[in-house]
This record gives structure tokens, C-alpha cells and sequence, in this order.
């Protein structure tokens, strides 16, 4: 079907249309990794993309412009990795970004079109909300309405579950906050990197100093091994120390369910309110739940921390996840010098472990959110300085 529409109002309607969708559904994917009660605002923030999608295809056939499939848009695969993988932090900071990109790019010119400039100018004031609602939860110490200055159409939280929030806050308040940790995926990228770059100079400054004979072997596989057991033992130390943390955090919370009964099951309550249920309900809810405290704590772990802590903390998962891959990426610059040495041996070495360098650079940007292809020729252009210097190096020392 053809459509009279400028070409103007036409491309403006369709690029905020499809970023309509993208937004959604990075909000749902990122609402699967959250605990609820920020799973449940991510979805509502989801929920009003929806509406501003539904708005803009309304005023789309209004003009005889075709609306394509919603199904037509996706996300690539690379940002859904990205999701599931880089830290919600920093996905919570790229959405903001994009929003305030959208803003300036697709709402802030007028179109020609009295109606569409209209519309477009709602939902910048909405777009423009939701940056600040994502930059609130981020920092964790916003206002609690979720809403901004200007406040979108589609409320984040309702009147009940905002006077909930900001109750809720204060109890907070006086609470000390947790840390959780990341994935083992990233645990993984960093070890090969590290183990990749570290054992990189060790090849290029041993070769450089024997002209690429046996001792690089002897060398590098010694430096891929201390690589790998070092980095197993760290991983594991560290996310031991992440398990005490939240065992420390339930030991605490236990004691205040002791001590301030009355205040935690308030505060319990708070947290089924803000997930959209009526006060009473939700205080009857935490009444039933008090008459049994380990239940109480479980469900206060939970709404709190995010988890339980019973499947928290596998040391030894992440042991294995960073000694495994750091040991991979350590024996990539090693193996040629099975097969072969001298300058055949260091240029084969050397092609395969930038190579490397790259693959495992573009491997970081789904953790980092940076472009693949760029975050690879950073990494690329590192292990050409580390190993250059360090063959410069071996050519300088006595052998």
C-alpha cells in the first residue's frame, strides 16, 4: 500500500517504531536476570514501549503508512549475548544512553507534520522519563516514583506502590546493602585474556633471547600452568569470599527478624505491595510468613538479595571456569612451538596469537557493550605492543 506521508514524517514514525521494540525487549531480557522487584520494573518500563509503539503505529495508518511485522525487527544476536551476559549495570547505562540518543535524534526535530510532531513530543517528555527511572535504579537512591520530572503517560509505579517504595526506602535506609557477583561467562572471557596476554610476552621475550628454540616450550608451558593455577586459586578464594559475604548478610538479617519482628514483616509487606498487591493482602501475606522464620528469612533473602544464598557462590564452578580458560588462552602462543622452532616457530606463534588477541578482544565487548570489531583491534593492537617490547627485550638480554 502506497502512502502520501512525507518522506520525512514516514522514516521518523518507522526508526522510532522499530526502536520502540528494541527497547521492549532489551527490557525484558534484561528484567529475566533481576530479582523481582526490579524485574517488575523493567517490565513495566517494557510495557510502556509497548504503548508508545502502539501510539506511533496508530498514527503510522492514520497517514496510509504500512506497518510493517512486529516480528520484522529483532535484536541482533550479538546484543542478545550481551543481555544475558555483560553486567546489568552496565546495560542499565547503555539503555539510559540510547534513551537520551533517541530523544535528541528522533524527537527533538520537527517533522512538518503538526499531528506526528505532536505525538513525537509526548513521547520524547516519556523517553526522556524513562532515562531518569533508569538512572534511579542504577544509582538505588532515587525518589522511588520512577517517574522523572515530567512523569510518562504509562506510570512505572502506581500511587500505593510509590508511598510503598519510599516506605520501603527508609527501613532500607537503615540496612546495609549486599554485592552479588558476576557470571562465570565472564569469569571465562577475562581468564583467557589475561592468560592469552600474559604468556604472549613470556613466548615473545624467551624467543627473542634463543632465537626461538626449545626453551620456549619449557617456558611458556611453565608460564601457561602458573597462569592457569593462579588464576584457578584467585577465582576461587574470591567468590569463597563473595559466599561469606551473603552468608554474613543472612546471619544479619536473621538477627533483625529476632530483634525488629515488626519492622521486618513491614517490610516484607512493602515488597509484595510494590509488586502490585493490595495492602492488606500483602500484610496478610507477611502475617503468615512471620509465624515461621526460616521462611521469613528465605522470603526476605529473596526480595532483599536477590537470592536465597542457597545456590550462591559456587567457588568451585568458578575456579574451574577461570584455570580452564586461562590455560586455553596461555597455550595458544605455546602450541606451534610443539611442532617447530626458530623464525618459523615465532611467526606462526605470533599470527595465531593476534588472532587470538582479537577473537578474545571481541569476546570482551559483550561484557564491556563496546563494538566487537573495535574492542578486537584494541586487543589486537595490545598484544602487538606487550609482545614487540618483550622481543625487543630478549634481543637485549644475554643468553
Amino acid at each position: 500500500m502506497s502512502d502520501g506521508a512525507p518522506p520525512e514524517v514516514r522514516e521518523r514514525l518507522l526508526k522510532a517504531w522499530r526502536g520502540e521494540i528494541q527497547a521492549g525487549a532489551m527490557y525484558e531480557l534484561i528484567a529475566a536476570r533481576l530479582p523481582d522487584r526490579e524485574a517488575e520494573i523493567m517490565r513495566r518500563m517494557a510495557q510502556a514501549e509497548s504503548s508508545h509503539r502502539g501510539r506511533l503505529e496508530q498514527r503510522m495508518r492514520e497517514l496510509g503508512i504500512e506497518v510493517p511485522a512486529a516480528d520484522s525487527v529483532k535484536l541482533s544476536r550479538w546484543a542478545r549475548m550481551q543481555a544475558r551476559i555483560a553486567p546489568v549495570d552496565r546495560l542499565l547505562a547503555a539503555r539510559e544512553a540510547a534513551e537520551d540518543d533517541e530523544v535528541d535524534d528522533l524527537y527533538k526535530r520537527p517533522t512538518g507534520d503538526e499531528q506526528t510532531d505532536r505525538l513525537l513530543h509526548e513521547i520524547r517528555k516519556e523517553e526522556r522519563s524513562h532515562s531518569m527511572a533508569v538512572n534511579e535504579m542504577r544509582a538505588g537512591d532515587g525518589d522511588g516514583d520512577g517517574t522523572g520530572s515530567g512523569g510518562p503517560a504509562v506510570p512505572l509505579l502506581s500511587p500505593n506502590q510509590q508511598a510503598a517504595k519510599a516506605r520501603l526506602d527508609k527501613i532500607m535506609g537503615r540496612e546495609k546493602g549486599h554485592r552479588t557477583g558476576g557470571g562465570w561467562i565472564s569469569d571465562a572471557i577475562y581468564g583467557a585474556n589475561d592468560g592469552l596476554a600474559s604468556v604472549f610476552g613470556i613466548v615473545a621475550g624467551v624467543s627473542g633471547a634463543t632465537a626461538g628454540s626449545s626453551f620456549v616450550l619449557t617456558a611458556g608451558a611453565a608460564g601457561a600452568i602458573a597462569s592457569a593455577l593462579s588464576m584457578a586459586t584467585g577465582a576461587y578464594l574470591a567468590s569463597r569470599s563473595e559466599t561469606e559475604v551473603i552468608e554474613a548478610n543472612l546471619a544479619r538479617e536473621r538477627a533483625e527478624i529476632e530483634s525488629h519482628p515488626e519492622e521486618e514483616k513491614e517490610e516484607l509487606s512493602l515488597f509484595y505491595q510494590l509488586k502490585g498487591i493490595e495492602p492488606e493482602t500483602a500484610d496478610a501475606m507477611a502475617e503468615q510468613l512471620s509465624r515461621n522464620p526460616d521462611a521469613m528469612l528465605q522470603a526476605l533473602a529473596i526480595e532483599e538479595l536477590g537470592s536465597s544464598g542457597a545456590d550462591d557462590g559456587n567457588a568451585v564452578q568458578a575456579s574451574i571456569a577461570a584455570g580452564v580458560s586461562t590455560g586455553l588462552g596461555a597455550m595458544i602462543p605455546v602450541i606451534p612451538f610443539i611442532f617447530t622452532t626458530g623464525t618459523l616457530g615465532i611467526a606462526i606463534s605470533a599470527a595465531v596469537s593476534l588472532v587470538a588477541h582479537f577473537l578474545v578482544g571481541a569476546a570482551k565487548s559483550l561484557v564491556t557493550l563496546r563494538t566487537w570489531w573495535a574492542a578486537g583491534l584494541e586487543m589486537t593492537l595490545a598484544g602487538v605492543i606487550v609482545g614487540g617490547a618483550t622481543y625487543l627485550v630478549g634481543l637485549a638480554l644475554p643468553t
